[in-house]
């Protein structure tokens, strides 16, 4: 999902909104959110500067961008109404707007997790 110049401007969501959105972990990263309480930031994030998110449409596609042959991965399911005040919908792959958190992702905003199924 990096893009190496995403459009940064504020923008609202699309209208197809999920009151959830996704962040998809390792399970290591997931069982460290659950003891520390806040989710440890990926590589790519710390690089790009925010959390990148999908909207759960979006899952599929993020999982075969920068997942692919990963195992033991976990889909966070986020609510926008705990993170909105950082959130910003930003273009990003394939002309898309993605959800970015620009600040961090705390366990209570966390509804629930779940496996990603093997391909």
């Amino acid at each position: 999902m990096s893009d190496s110049h995403p459009d940064t401007s504020p923008s609202s969501p699309p209208r197809s909104t999920d009151p959830l959105i996704c962040k998809i972990v390792s399970r290591a990263q997931w069982e460290e959110t659950r003891a520390s309480g806040v989710l440890p930031p990926s590589p790519i994030d710390i690089t790009d500067g925010f959390i990148h998110l999908s909207t759960a449409a979006q899952v599929p596609g993020t999982l075969a961008a920068h997942f692919t042959g990963q195992t033991d991965l976990v889909v966070l399911h986020v609510r926008v109404a705990d993170v909105r005040d950082h959130l910003r919908w930003e273009v990003s792959r394939n002309g898309e707007q993605f959800p970015h958190l620009y600040g961090p992702l705390p366990l209570s905003a966390i509804d629930h997790a779940e496996p990603v199924d093997a391909p």
